[in-house]
């Protein structure tokens, strides 16, 4: 895959396009952030659920950053990104190498989890879902950025 490839938008969510980027590193404070190679970095804010498969076929656990209950995440550390999606009603849903799914809702008061990466790309669940999108060249039109989710 490209390095210069940039995420792309659909109608309900964007294919950030980090695939075969691994997890370089893993830091816990009341977040869990994952930094991925070649500049990008993955922060939860809120509960997510990691699962061995699809959620909705093992639950598998609850990660709760800002208790620092994120222990279940550290095995990633390593491995690759198969897919990564934002949703434009402000859910993530990762895919690693390893088949572990990583999906974090949006959450009613706060801004659940951001990814930010090259080129001033900014993906935001925004509270209560939807999804801010920012990216150099939308800043150079509008200071602003712009909503994916409108």
């Amino acid at each position: 895959m490209s390095t210069e490839a940039e995420p792309v938008e659909h109608d309900d969510r964007w294919i950030l396009n980090l695939r075969g980027r691994g997890v370089a590193g893993i830091t816990v404070d009341y977040r869990l952030t994952l930094a991925l190679d070649e500049g990008w970095e993955v922060v939860l804010e809120t509960p997510a659920r990691l699962s061995s498969g699809p959620a909705h076929i093992n639950p598998g656990v609850l990660l709760v950053p800002e208790t620092q209950d994120v222990a279940a995440a550290l095995p990633i550390f390593g491995t690759k990104v198969v897919s990564a999606v934002a949703f434009k009603s402000g859910t993530l849903r990762m895919v690693f190498e390893d088949g572990t799914h990583l999906t974090c809702p949006t959450d009613a008061a706060f801004e659940a989890w951001q990814i930010t990466g090259p080129g001033g790309w900014r993906f935001v669940s925004l509270p209560g879902g939807d999804l801010g999108v920012w990216s150099a060249s939308a800043a150079n039109e509008n200071p602003r950025g712009r909503s994916a989710g409108h």
